[in-house]
């Protein structure tokens, strides 16, 4: 039998890949796809190219805001994966509207509509930087959410609305938070691919503050097999955090990038530190290695695909950066 998806936000970076992993040839198969998508400056139709031919793929260009729109899809599919946000912490600095307008009263339009018409599982993708910053250990999901950022508390938000429509109305609403993802087809305002981009370009790199700044770095790859392990065997109700295990300072992050870009220290700009800016993220995994998951892609061999890709793919990238006048 055919589950019928309807992927939020599949043209952005996470979302495309796992349509891509889903369609693709390793793919579980009996799964049908449809993609909805505003196509924000961050989401790209030249991610899902590789499925664009797939039998079970359509495409849909419209808001998670739009209810009648929402409704209508909502009838012709049975699950929901829903990675559509804003996402960008340094936006939602400058400007927290459209961040609370689509991460939680768009989140609000879907989880309604799923349960008007009887969604059997509703996937919400979320992040760890819900939980806030952590001095020293990692987090459970039974941590209390403290987020500092416009966007965390958003998507803390979107959260909390999730899943008290599996508390009130019993819909099937499992979470996932993650740690920070890397990998190919990041858009090139995050710090993995805006460092390799401007360093393969001859340009500066920003470093906030004094570098101390500690994430977990997740790869794409392991992201979506935790996110399938979560859909296909995850329970009703349930946050399950997925990382990936490698935890650097930005300043070990950025030694890794110059060495990997053929670049030195002089091409690194000291920069005032971001407000608000969370000093460490660290998520305990227990709970999603009990449903099968280990992180498959070490740091060093995935940061080096990451940036021959990013070599190898120039007409992906200097379009996006040249639209955006950096």
């Amino acid at each position: 039998m055919t589950a019928n998806l309807l992927v939020t936000g599949g043209a952005g970076f996470i979302g495309s890949h796992y349509v891509r992993t889903l369609l693709g040839p390793d793919g579980p198969g009996g799964v049908a796809v449809t993609v909805l998508d505003k196509l924000t400056y961050a989401g790209n139709p030249a991610n899902l190219d590789e499925v664009r031919g797939h039998p079970g793929f359509a495409f849909v260009q419209g808001d998670i805001c739009d209810a009648a729109l929402v409704d209508k899809l909502m009838q012709e599919h049975d699950q929901v994966v829903h990675f559509a946000a804003e996402s960008h912490v340094d936006r939602s600095i400058d400007s927290g509207a459209a961040f609370v307008r689509t991460n939680a009263v768009g989140t609000h339009t879907l989880v309604d509509a799923a349960l008007r018409h009887g969604i059997a599982t509703f996937v919400h993708i979320s992040t760890d930087e819900v939980y806030g910053s952590i001095d020293e250990g990692s987090w459970p999901e039974t941590h209390p959410l403290a987020p500092n950022s416009p966007y965390s508390a958003s998507k803390a938000s979107s959260d909390l609305i999730a899943l008290a429509y599996h508390r009130t109305h019993g819909l099937d609403v499992r979470v996932t938070r993650c740690s920070n993802n890397y990998g190919h087809h990041h858009f090139p305002e995050k710090v993995i691919p805006l460092f390799v981009t401007n360093l393969l370009d001859g340009a500066k790199v920003p470093l906030y503050g004094d570098g101390a700044n500690v994430r977990d770095w997740l790869h794409i790859d392991d992201h979506v097999q935790g996110i399938e392990l979560v859909r296909t065997k995850g329970r009703a109700g349930e946050v399950y955090n997925i990382g990936g295990g490698t935890e650097l300072s930005n300043k070990e992050l950025t030694r890794l990038l110059l060495d990997a870009c053929g670049a030195d220290w002089d091409s690194v700009e000291h920069v005032a530190d971001r407000k608000g800016h969370d000093r460490r993220y660290s998520v305990d995994c227990a709970k999603i290695r009990a449903l099968g998951y280990e992180p498959k892609k070490d740091f060093a061999t995935g940061l080096a695909e990451t940036v021959q890709w990013y070599r190898d793919h120039r007409d992906w990238w200097e379009p996006l950066k040249e639209q955006a006048a950096w």
